[in-house]
């Protein structure tokens, strides 16, 4: 091994640690876009979960295509919808299987997020 390579290599840092600075950064970052009056965290939680629907169901969940919107739709429509996908009850593309990956507390999270938009 030439000596640029060998001394490269002494100053990487090993996966383990480059790993729990990421984990920090990110838990950092979601700790201080959260907030802590107010509900800002619970808020927070609520547009990060719907921020994953809307790479498929358009901005704000305004829908996109054939996906339907889901911005303005009830809470209890929404939550009964992605339940009904969790359980089977619906049959969908990949619906069921993204609902089957949320809790139900993600789920009623993600149903007033964008029962709010």
């Amino acid at each position: 091994m030439s000596n640029n390579r060998e001394a490269a290599s002494s100053r990487r840092l090993p996966a383990r640690t480059l790993a729990a600075v990421g984990l920090g950064l990110t838990l950092f970052a979601g700790v201080s876009m959260a907030g802590d009056k107010d509900g800002a965290m619970e808020m927070s939680n609520r547009s990060i979960i719907g921020a994953t629907c809307m790479g498929c169901h358009g901005f704000e969940g305004k829908g996109s295509g054939n996906i339907p919107r889901l911005a303005g739709l009830s809470k209890g429509v929404i939550a009964g919808k992605m339940l009904d996908y969790k359980s089977d009850g619906l049959e969908g593309t990949v619906m069921n299987r993204i609902a089957k990956g949320y809790s139900d507390e993600e789920i009623q999270a993600v149903s007033e997020f964008f029962a709010t938009q």
